[in-house]
């Protein structure tokens, strides 16, 4: 009985220990995890502040989209802009890709207020109602395409794209330099007057001639060809 006795005491306290050293093994082993984890996040972030801040795409967008718009906010602001010129008569005509250089005569407008046309088949000439090329406003510049005797002053300017200089020299002494934007063509009937001689806020120089189709009855064109530029810049004259 005492053995029993003895033996019913013992046999619990063996299965207690048993379960207390289990525990105290898993135990260890959580800790263990726990501090590898740990080491490996504080290693991770350590190589990751070295290398530089973490791949935030949506926050890092944002912030160099502000940055360069800053930026480029204030390197506009420091450029210098190009200022329109003074009143002044222009003299000549220059447009390189085609060959033109020509003197330039006045024109005003006829008794049925109708625009006058040059006089001579090859020197044009500017409408001195509008503004003068550099001004803001549209200067317009009027010349004809051919005549009985051939090709006039004003024949190849259809031929001129987008980019293309013409240069119109100043009375005092500047030269007004403006760059082809666009060639389009109209019937007389719907000509754009507007687009063509009003001012669009802006400094353009509009070149006019005939073109399209001939009507052999009145002996005219049908159509005109308007050439749109508008002002790049000036130098010294020659």
């Amino acid at each position: 009985m005492r053995f029993l006795k003895k033996f019913d005491i013992k046999l619990p306290l063996r299965k207690l220990s048993s379960v207390f050293n289990s525990w105290i093994s898993t135990l260890l082993v959580v800790i263990t995890v726990l501090f590898l984890a740990i080491s490996a996040i504080l290693f991770t972030g350590a190589f990751q502040s070295e290398k530089g801040p973490p791949p935030i795409a949506g926050h890092f967008s944002t912030t160099t989209s502000s940055t360069q718009a800053t930026d480029q906010s204030t390197t506009t602001s420091t450029l210098p802009q190009t200022k329109y010129l003074v009143r002044s008569i222009p003299l000549f005509i220059d447009i390189p890709s085609i060959n033109v250089s020509a003197n330039l005569t006045q024109l005003g407008l006829n008794p049925d207020g109708t625009v006058q046309v040059p006089s001579s088949w090859y020197v044009p000439g500017w409408y001195r109602f509008g503004a003068t090329p550099g001004q803001q406003g549209s200067a317009v510049i009027l010349g004809h395409v051919d005549s009985v005797q051939g090709p006039a002053v004003f024949y190849s300017i259809s031929q001129l794209k987008q980019g293309d200089i013409v240069s119109v020299g100043l009375s005092d002494g500047i030269v007004a330099h403006f760059s082809v934007t666009n060639v389009e063509m109209f019937q007389k009937s719907n000509f754009p007057d507007s687009s063509v001689y009003g001012n669009n806020g802006s400094s353009d120089l509009n070149l006019v001639t005939c073109g399209g189709a001939f009507d052999y009855q009145s002996h005219h064109y049908l159509s005109n060809v308007v050439v749109y530029t508008t002002y790049v810049g000036s130098s010294s004259g020659k």
